[in-house]
C-alpha cells in the first residue's frame, strides 16, 4: 500500500470514530437532560446551573464529529464532569434518590463516549484513563451507599469499557480490512494481467500460424503451385510483420492470413513510442514519457532506436526492482536522444560481466550500426540511467 493510501485510510478511520462518538454522545446527552428535567430529581437552582454545562457538552460533541482536535474532547469531558460536581453542591447535602437513574446516561454515555476517540494514541489513552477514574469517583460520591461500588457506578464502568472496546475495535479493524481489500485487488490485477498475457500469446500464435508458418510451409514444399514473385511478396510481408511485432505493435487481422500493417517508413517517433509504452504496460512496467512528441527518423534508424530503447526498458523490468521508468526524448538539428531512467537497485559498472552480451549487442552495437551511441550510468542503490543517441 502506498503512503497516500495509508493516509486516506487513517483519515476515514478517524472520521468514523468521530461520528460514532458524536452520535452516541449526543443521544446520551439528550437522554440525561431529559432525566434531569423530571421534577424532583434536582432542585430548580441546581437544574438551571447544569443547563449551560449541557450546552457546552453537546456543542463539544457536535464539533468533535467535524474536527478531531483533542481540545473538544477535553472541553466536553470537563463540561460533563462539571455537571457531576454541580449536582453534589452543597457538599454534604445528598441528591435525591432519583439522581442515580439520571447520572447513568450522563456518566456512562455522554462522557464515556469520548473513550471511542481516545484509543488511537498514547497521549489520548492517558486522557481516557484520567477521565474514567474521575467520572467513576464523582458518580460514587453523588450516590452514597453501603457498598464500595454502587449499581450505578458499575453501569458507568461498563459503559466506559464498551466505548473503549468499540473505539479500539474500529481503530484496528478498518486498516486490517483495507489491507485485505488491497491484497484482493492486487491478486485480481495479477490474474487479469496473466489472462491478458495468455490472450496475447494465443493471438501471437494464431498470427504466426496465418503468416510466417504458412510461408515456411510453402518453402518446405519448394513453393509448389506458387510463383516466385508471389513467394517474394509474401516473405516481404512476413518480414514487415515480424519487425512490427519486435517494436511492440499488435497488428489486427482483417481476415485469415491478411493483416493490416502500418509501414514503419511512414511512422513518426511519437506514434511508435506509444506502442512500446503499451507493450511494457501490459507486462507491468509503467513508462512515463517526457520531451519531444513527434520526431521523424529514417526507417533503419527508427528500428535500431526503438529496439535499443525496448531492450533498456526490458532490463529495467527484469533487474531494477521497480514498476515504473521514465523516458525523456530530446532532439536538436542532427541528433535524437532518449534518456531512460529508473530509481531501482542500480549496480556497480565494474561488476558487469564482459561475457554478457545483452546490453553490448542489443543496445550499443545496434545503435553504432546506424551511427548512434549509448552511455550507461549507475551505482548501487541510486538507480540507472541510459542515454541513447541516433542521428536524424
Amino acid at each position: 500500500m502506498t503512503i497516500t493510501s495509508v493516509e486516506l485510510i487513517a483519515k476515514e478511520r478517524d472520521r468514523l470514530l468521530q461520528r460514532s462518538t458524536r452520535v452516541i454522545g449526543l443521544g446520551s446527552t439528550v437522554i440525561a437532560l431529559a432525566c434531569f428535567s423530571v421534577p424532583g430529581v434536582l432542585d430548580g437552582t441546581t437544574y438551571l446551573a447544569t443547563l449551560p454545562l449541557f450546552v457546552v457538552l453537546a456543542f463539544s460533541l457536535f464539533r468533535l464529529g467535524i474536527n478531531q482536535s483533542v481540545v473538544w474532547v477535553c472541553l466536553g469531558m470537563a463540561a460533563g464532569l462539571g455537571i457531576l460536581v454541580v449536582v453534589q453542591v452543597p457538599v454534604g447535602d445528598p441528591p435525591g434518590p432519583a439522581i442515580g437513574a439520571a447520572l447513568i446516561p450522563l456518566a456512562a454515555g455522554a462522557i464515556g463516549s469520548f473513550a471511542i476517540v481516545l484509543t488511537t494514541a498514547v497521549s489520548r489513552i492517558v486522557i481516557l484513563a484520567v477521565g474514567f477514574v474521575v467520572t467513576v469517583v464523582l458518580t460514587e460520591l453523588a450516590i452514597p451507599g453501603p457498598f464500595l461500588v454502587s449499581m450505578e457506578g458499575a453501569a458507568v464502568v461498563l459503559g466506559w469499557i464498551l466505548a473503549t472496546v468499540l473505539g479500539y475495535w474500529l481503530s484496528a479493524s478498518i486498516p486490517r480490512a483495507a489491507r485485505r481489500i488491497y491484497s484482493i485487488g492486487r491478486a485480481h490485477r495479477a490474474e487479469r494481467q496473466a489472462s491478458e498475457t495468455e490472450a496475447q500469446r494465443r493471438q501471437g500464435a494464431r498470427l504466426l500460424h496465418d503468416t510466417v508458418l504458412a510461408t515456411l510451409t510453402l518453402l518446405a514444399h519448394s513453393g509448389v503451385g506458387v510463383t516466385v514473385s508471389a513467394m517474394q511478396q509474401q516473405a516481404g510481408e512476413d518480414a514487415r510483420l515480424l519487425r512490427q511485432l519486435r517494436l511492440g505493435g499488435t497488428p489486427m487481422p482483417q481476415s485469415s492470413g491478411d493483416y493490416n500493417l502500418e509501414p514503419v517508413e511512414e511512422s513518426a517517433l511519437g506514434t511508435t513510442l506509444e506502442s512500446v509504452k503499451q507493450r511494457f504496460g501490459r507486462m507491468g512496467l509503467e513508462v512515463s514519457w517526457h520531451g519531444t512528441g513527434q520526431v521523424l527518423l529514417p526507417s533503419e534508424v527508427l528500428d535500431a532506436f526503438l529496439l535499443a530503447l525496448a531492450e533498456c526498458l526490458e532490463n529495467v523490468r527484469r533487474h531494477a526492482g521497480v514498476t515504473d521508468a521514465h523516458v525523456t526524448i530530446t532532439d536538436d538539428e542532427t541528433t535524437v536522444r532518449a534518456m531512460v531512467t529508473d530509481a531501482g537497485v542500480g549496480f556497480d559498472l565494474k561488476d558487469i560481466d564482459e561475457a554478457r552480451l545483452g546490453f553490448k549487442d542489443s543496445v550499443v552495437a545496434r545503435l553504432r550500426d546506424v551511427g548512434g551511441n549509448a552511455r550507461l550510468f549507475s551505482s548501487p542503490g541510486a538507480g540507472t540511467t541510459v542515454v541513447l543517441e541516433v542521428p536524424k
